[in-house]
């Protein structure tokens, strides 16, 4: 494999899992001292269940790559409206939740149009290796 098509294949699994370690970073607001410890624990798992469904799609993208690349991409952008509209309830502010839209979806945006330009470097490829033999 190039050089080239090695850094598009790596690239999207490590900004992925980047970006799933800090979604996953939300999740420790969980934790209340006047719960107990079995309480904060259901609490922490309740949060990291975006973390856990985004795992998944990390190993759906993993084994197949345009269909997790179309999947990430659908998540991004999917959600940008909702997460806009609940922060900007929130702070009022539209530069504001547009930056929060931006640090939580957009790597995940760019893991999928990394995925989708993975496979078809790859399928390019191979067709072209096909053609040589």
């Amino acid at each position: 494999m190039r050089t080239s098509i090695k850094i598009v294949h790596w690239l999207p699994r490590i900004i992925c899992t980047l970006a799933i370690l800090f979604v996953s970073m939300f999740a420790l607001d969980s934790f209340d001292p006047a719960l107990s410890v079995w309480k904060q624990i259901l609490a922490f798992l309740i949060h990291l269940i975006p973390s856990f469904v985004l795992a998944g799609f990390l190993i759906l993208a993993w084994k197949w790559e345009l269909i997790g690349g179309i999947a990430f991409l659908l998540i991004g952008l999917g959600f940008t409206p909702f997460i806009y509209l609940h922060n900007y309830a929130m702070n009022h502010s539209v530069w504001m939740s547009i930056s929060v839209v931006l640090v939580i979806n957009f790597p995940f945006v760019v893991v999928g149009t990394l995925f989708m330009v993975s496979h078809f470097l790859k399928t390019k490829l191979q067709l072209q290796n096909q053609i040589h033999f």
